[in-house]
């Protein structure tokens, strides 16, 4: 094999160098182009920073909310929540019987304990449904998500009430009702999340605690409704007719009820927030994944404005979704204590007979649905955070009470224990719909809802009454529900103190939302001092394309305001550095001094020591001639 000559590999060499020079100057060439790209995103992200400062609202920043569209907006939320809390009131008022039809072998406590188990297992798809339909309701709409929630919903409901029971196909039929129940809680997983986000962001501001909480008004009804449902049957069919095929209707009249909800749903259009985020968004979108220098602008307002996935919520909202979770645990479980636990704590622990247990909790359950939206016009006057501290407190206070009226046997005290509980509840519940979606910028606000209410109804909602139950059983404590009502509420006191003040406030990332064409002028000229407004915060969060625009006389003065302040902070700073400097100069020319006195001492101190040196030289002679 002959080898290469001497002038081919001077050949290769010279190739190697060349291309290891085209390397070289490639990578140096891509690194200046990203410190060049860095460099302008910098400057853009400055510019930026300055007109935020300087804007001020106009008139066309303002959103007028069409009432026509609101009605349709508040119709259509409430229509498929109530749809949804028809359904725990239908299966919270027969979970007795389920636990006989579908698990007939076993004592009572546990057929009790397999139907709020059952229950409870709803609540395990609700997290992966809040965070699924969440992300699809960021990027795809409100409206077609909250559609496709209630289509799931009533199919679910209906098909439980055609379901065969343990006696015509043994164990598959609890597994196949489990099934069913997890359907439903993925849909409803969504569906709350995109109730109160679409319902918050049609409200006007000074109004949203009020229509938010027409939202719970309708769960409470709904509830009612099927609480009612079932104890009508009870009044007028047998029990015997009851636990072979009465229990079905209610949840067979679901799909009837689902495809009206579906009509009235329909007819309503996505939030102006959201098309506004969404027709931002697609503008942003355009430009390529690696922007050039000139793309910054587009770059920034797409990694700034787009929906976060769910890694990008935790890392970034970790706080506020960690005080929804809070917070929502602690009204869940006052909230399911009173609704689907209650019945079956009147006739397992009370010994009510069924009937009179779901009865009595009726008119407690019509007055709580009308003290929601009590509770939620309140806060839009006293505050949010006024409310639901209250809320806190009263559940601490009056949970012990209200459990030893109910044990103490007489309807009266039954009723009255149970009005105490429903106080809390009416606080918590009227101003959580529009408390926590304050919490999300429009973006990520469907998504920031989905992962931290339903996390927390999962955990603490979904189970308080396995949990209450089971306590129960286990210690033969009548009162331990009530403890752990005040645990939950102690740390929802604990985060309210966490909770920023929403009220009358625009929500994060959106523009002021008001009722009429005269509150958005009366705004605009009075939005220096008005208390309800921080401009400031408003531009901090706003898209860039409001922030971006040609300035009025009025921005433009405050552009120069700003210019001024930072004039006038640079000139502090030079002082300061002057002073700085000059006191540096003046502790060296010191130095010196004392540096210079020291030799001088340490001279005069020598010179001083050979005087005395001589001296003695000199003595020592005369000593030695003598």
């Amino acid at each position: 094999m002959s080898q290469p000559s001497r002038s081919e590999n001077n050949i290769n060499n010279k190739n190697s160098s060349q291309s290891k020079a085209e390397r070289t100057a490639a990578k140096n060439a891509e690194r200046a182009r990203i410190a060049q790209q860095k460099a302008a995103i910098r400057a853009e992200r400055r510019r930026l920073a300055l007109l935020r400062r300087r804007r001020r609202l106009r008139l066309d920043d303002v959103t007028v909310v069409q009432e026509s569209a609101l009605r349709k907006a508040i119709v259509g939320s409430v229509v498929g929540n109530l749809m949804e809390w028809y359904d725990v009131g239908v299966y919270g008022y027969v979970a007795v019987i389920l636990g006989k039809v579908f698990l007939p072998d076993v004592e009572g406590h546990i057929q009790n304990l397999f139907s709020l188990g059952v229950f409870a297992v709803t609540f395990i798809a609700r997290p992966l449904g809040g965070i699924i339909l969440g992300q699809l309701g960021d990027r795809l709409g409100r409206k077609e998500v909250l559609a496709f929630t209630l289509l799931m919903m009533a199919g679910a409901t209906f098909l439980i009430g055609v379901l065969p029971t343990y006696a015509a196909v043994g164990v598959i039929a609890p597994i196949l009702l489990i099934l069913l129940k997890l359907i439903q809680g993925f849909s409803t997983g969504g569906e709350y999340a995109g109730a109160t986000t679409f319902i918050t962001e049609y409200a006007p501001d000074k109004k949203r605690g009020f229509y938010a909480s027409l939202l719970d008004w309708g769960s409470y009804i709904g509830f009612a409704i099927g609480a009612a449902f079932v104890s009508v049957l009870q009044l007028n069919v047998s029990d015997a007719f009851m636990e072979s095929w009465g229990w079905r209707i209610p949840f067979m009249v679901a799909l009837p009820l689902g495809v009206i909800a579906l009509l009235f749903r329909s007819r309503i259009e996505d939030t102006p927030a959201f098309v506004e985020a969404q027709a931002n968004e697609g503008d942003a979108t355009k430009s390529d994944p690696v922007p050039a220098v000139g793309e910054v602008e587009d770059a920034i307002r797409l990694g700034e404005e787009e929906p976060q996935g769910l890694k990008g919520l935790v890392r970034n909202y970790w706080r506020e979704l960690l005080t929804a979770f809070v917070l929502v645990a602690a009204a869940n479980t006052t909230a399911y204590a009173l609704t689907s636990y209650m019945p079956t704590y009147l006739s397992t622990t009370l010994d009510y007979d069924p009937v009179h247990g779901n009865l009595l909790t009726l008119p407690v359950l019509v007055l709580l649905a009308f003290m929601v939206p009590l509770s939620g016009w309140i806060s839009d006057h006293v505050g949010r955070r006024t409310v639901l501290f209250a809320g806190s407190i009263s559940a601490i206070v009056l949970a012990v009470p209200s459990f030893l009226l109910m044990a103490h046997g007489a309807i009266w005290s039954t009723l009255l224990g149970l009005f105490l509980l429903a106080i809390p509840v009416a606080l918590y519940v009227g101003n959580l719909a529009s408390s926590l979606p304050a919490l999300f910028p429009t973006s990520s606000r469907y998504g920031g809802m989905g992962i931290a209410y339903n996390a927390a109804v999962a955990i603490f909602g979904g189970t308080a009454g396995f949990i209450m139950e089971a306590l129960v059983t286990a210690t033969g404590i009548a009162l331990a529900p009530a403890f752990w009502v005040i645990a939950t509420s102690a740390a929802g006191f604990v985060a309210v103190i966490f909770l920023k003040e929403s009220a009358r406030q625009p929500l994060p990332g959106s523009m002021p939302s008001v009722a009429t064409e005269e509150e958005a002028v009366a705004l605009v000229e009075t939005q220096e001092e008005n208390p309800d407004i921080n401009v400031t915060e408003i531009f901090e969060q706003a898209p860039v394309h409001l922030v971006d625009q040609q300035p009025t006389v009025a921005e433009a003065k405050a552009e120069v305001q700003v210019a001024l302040e930072a004039e006038a902070e640079a000139r502090e700073a030079v002082r300061k550095a002057k002073l700085v400097t000059a006191a540096a100069r003046q502790a060296v020319v010191e130095a010196r001094k004392a540096e210079a006195e020291a030799e001088s001492e340490s001279e005069a101190a020598s010179q001083d020591q050979t005087g005395s040196q001589s001296q003695v030289a000199d003595k020592q002679p005369e000593a030695n001639d003598n």
